[in-house]
């Protein structure tokens, strides 16, 4: 996963559980078609797009927790390359993108804080905070909740971010992949990149 990285200086990052819409936020962000599909864990390795013109690259990282067909050990492989990956190159990334699933996200969350066990959701947002990677949370799938305020105000809770979430309006971000809405993903993106004086890089993340 590591050694394979392009040599590219900067770049922004997907992460996210398996089956959150990573990959099909990634062909929005660089109308480029990759892999996706309904089977969790399609993205086994991590996917680079890269511009030749440009020292920089958008990567979508394989998706953590379970996955069908997939064995255990593999799974906790997995989720540590892609731990290793983010602290290795945490110099280089200019954004991390949280994908969550709007629809299921708290309830995953909760089973596991009912089990007494860290949530890799919030375990990796608080190891983004730490490597300080600025980090955008995208709640993908949001065509598919109701209560869509409250929803959002629950994931600001379970990660630490005192509701309303409407506060944290860039950092936690509603977008609808799948139809093409993220235009909420690209105003975060925008302000991170501009934050760090990277506005020759916004070309290739806002349309």
């Amino acid at each position: 996963m590591i050694d394979e990285r392009p040599d590219r200086d900067a770049e922004i990052v997907l992460v996210g559980r398996s089956n959150v819409g990573k990959s099909t936020i990634m062909r929005e962000l660089t109308g480029h078609a990759v892999e996706t599909g309904r089977k969790p864990g399609v993205t086994r390795e991590p996917t680079h797009y890269d511009w030749a013109a440009s020292d920089f690259m958008i990567t979508d990282l394989p998706g953590f927790g379970f996955m069908a067909g997939v064995d255990e050990e593999r799974r906790e492989t997995i989720k540590t390359d892609v731990v290793r990956y983010l602290e290795t190159f945490a110099d280089h990334i200019l954004v991390a993108v949280l994908v969550l699933d709007g629809k299921s996200a708290v309830d995953i969350i909760d089973r596991h804080l009912d089990r007494g066990a860290l949530p890799h959701d919030v375990e990796l947002f608080s190891f983004l905070m730490e490597l300080d990677v600025p980090t955008v949370v995208a709640v993908n799938k949001m065509d598919k909740v109701d209560d869509r305020d409250e929803r959002l105000d629950e994931i600001a809770d379970r990660l630490g971010l005192h509701p309303p979430w409407r506060q944290w309006q860039e950092i936690i971000v509603p977008i609808t992949a799948k139809r093409g809405s993220i235009g909420s993903l690209r105003d975060a993106l925008r302000t991170q990149l501009s934050a760090q004086h990277r506005d020759d890089l916004l070309g290739y993340v806002v349309s």
